[in-house]
């Protein structure tokens, strides 16, 4: 039984994916690992700071080939140092992507 109320609008489930993400109006693509995803939202970490408030497409590599990348447009919320010189980037996922929408070059 669960001792807190639960404030958040979608289950957040814990991943361990990689993902590759592109700041809007950026030319380079950064590496980043997934740690959790939910129906609105994506936790990243990446070497790179991001600033809060950025626009990132987003596209999350599964791990089994069967099942088909994630792409995603996506809103920092906050960026925090995790210790290790790394960064954890909390986003919203503004909008979800088909394969058609997200192109080729996509992020």
């Amino acid at each position: 039984m669960q001792e807190y109320s639960e404030k958040r609008d979608f289950y957040r489930m814990a991943v361990d994916c990689a993902a590759r993400y592109r700041v809007d109006g950026a030319g380079s693509v950064q590496n980043a690992t997934v740690k959790d995803l939910s129906a609105g939202g994506v936790q990243l970490r990446t070497a790179h700071e991001v600033d809060s408030g950025a626009t990132l497409n987003v596209e999350i590599q599964p791990g089994k080939a069967i099942t088909p990348p994630l792409h995603a447009v996506a809103k920092v919320i906050r960026c925090t140092p995790t210790g290790d010189g790394g960064f954890s980037i909390a986003c919203t996922i503004e909008r979800m992507l088909s394969v058609d929408e997200a192109g080729a070059d996509f992020p």
